[in-house]
């Protein structure tokens, strides 16, 4: 009787050890932080719930709400709903408040909320789906789609595959990653990834106010500066461009790859994949690759090119600026025109073949031309100093002109590696 009891016990112990999953937290259920239970994706690969970090300066556990992959060897954090309002004892709740979830601290302060204020007759539901994103939906509705808040619309450092980044037209919300302030601390740091939608979509790399990297434009199949792109294999790049949103997403082509963008908090930005048969994280790219990405590193009218020593080059016709920095390593002046243009009277174009766009948030973009009458709309302004497609598919089509205030070409460089 004695040992019978004793492994009645043990088996108890290792019971309530584990982690308790659910799939959806309907409006009379709530997690906390002491039932150590968790709501998990129906594929099991996603998981939320509470976890803890504790401050380096003052040893301060602080706790946080958030969702990560469940089975990899090392816990990876893809997002988290009170990033910069942390509870900082172990007696959270998340709950509903009417049709809106709330997180609360011991003394019911909400900390964060989904903040819906439409009022909604059926019971409304969260869920975590199968790729990640947690949501808000009428528990009654048909439309599996049709959600009244999700996670996704709120990234914090990670892109998940079918996850958007960029803007939302018709609400103004403008979805970029934000990197932590630092390894152990998930509040918001310093440096941003950003979808520019002026001009041609490009992204850019954020460093507080300064721009640490630019990605060139999306020309139809990828970003013209990340050539590696071509060599992504198991991802399919979509660029959406519509009267409602102009958004990045991607998706995994293998089900048993999963991948997601990540801003580091050093302000490097990663792809990681990991595979359900080996759960280990692998980081296949990263930026910034070499010192050519580094932001308008050349100045106007130069561009950068890892085979050449110097890397800055001027365009053929232009000098340097400034030729004493220029000598002594100091690039950013830039270049300028040998001779002035005489306004049609003799001027010709030279062809940049495998080059990186310049930056084209000034730039005039038309769509409906091709690349003749591109040239014909450039050689009739004084003012233009160079074009090119906006798109490379089945020999180009489209226009981007750099003209006027906007026309001096920054940030090119040489693709060839």
């Amino acid at each position: 009787y004695h040992h019978s009891f004793t492994f009645f016990l043990l088996v108890i112990f290792v019971l309530f050890r584990h982690v308790i999953s659910i799939n959806t937290l309907s409006p009379n259920e709530a997690l906390t932080i002491s039932s150590n239970q968790t709501i998990a994706s129906p594929n099991d690969v996603f998981e939320l719930g509470f976890f803890k970090t504790t401050s380096s300066r003052d040893g301060t556990d602080r706790w946080y709400l958030g969702i990560w992959y469940k089975t990899t060897s090392k816990r990876t954090y893809l997002w988290i709903a009170n990033r910069d309002n942390p509870l900082y004892n172990p007696n959270g709740t998340l709950k509903f408040s009417h049709a809106n979830l709330v997180l609360l601290t011991y003394f019911d302060i909400p900390v964060w909320s989904t903040n819906l204020t439409t009022t909604f007759k059926s019971p409304v539901v969260a869920e975590l789906l199968d790729n990640g994103n947690f949501v808000l939906k009428d528990s009654k509705t048909k439309d599996s789609n049709r959600f009244l808040w999700q996670s996704f619309d709120f990234p914090v450092d990670t892109l998940l595959p079918e996850m958007k980044i960029g803007r939302n037209l018709k609400t103004g919300n403008d979805r970029y990653l934000t990197s932590w302030k630092s390894p152990t601390d998930p509040s918001s740091g310093d440096h941003s990834f950003k979808l520019e939608t002026k001009g041609l979509p490009e992204f850019y790399l954020w460093q507080e106010d300064f721009i640490k990297y630019r990605s060139g434009p999306w020309n139809g199949i990828q970003f013209n500066g990340i050539p590696a792109m071509q060599n992504w294999s198991h991802i399919i790049n979509s660029l959406i461009e519509n009267r409602e949103e102009v958004v990045y997403t991607f998706q995994d082509l293998n089900q048993n790859i999963h991948s997601r963008f990540r801003i580091s908090s050093g302000g490097s930005l990663q792809v990681i994949t990991w595979t359900s048969t080996v759960p280990q994280r692998n980081m296949f790219w990263s930026l910034v690759e070499d010192e050519c990405d580094i932001y308008n590193r050349c100045g106007p009218y130069a561009y950068c090119d890892m085979n050449t020593r110097p890397t800055c080059n001027c365009i053929s016709g232009f000098l340097p600026k400034n030729a004493t920095a220029w000598a002594s390593g100091d690039m950013s002046y830039g270049c300028v025109r040998k001779t002035l243009l005489s306004c049609g009277k003799g001027d010709r174009f030279l062809k940049l073949r495998q080059m990186k766009l310049p930056e084209t948030s000034g730039a005039i973009v038309d769509k409906r031309i091709g690349l003749k009458e591109c040239e014909e709309r450039c050689v009739r302004d004084c003012n233009c100093t160079g074009f090119a497609n906006t798109d490379v598919w089945n020999g180009g089509s489209g226009c981007v002109i750099w003209t006027g205030e906007a026309g001096e070409l920054i940030d090119m460089r040489n693709n060839v590696v």
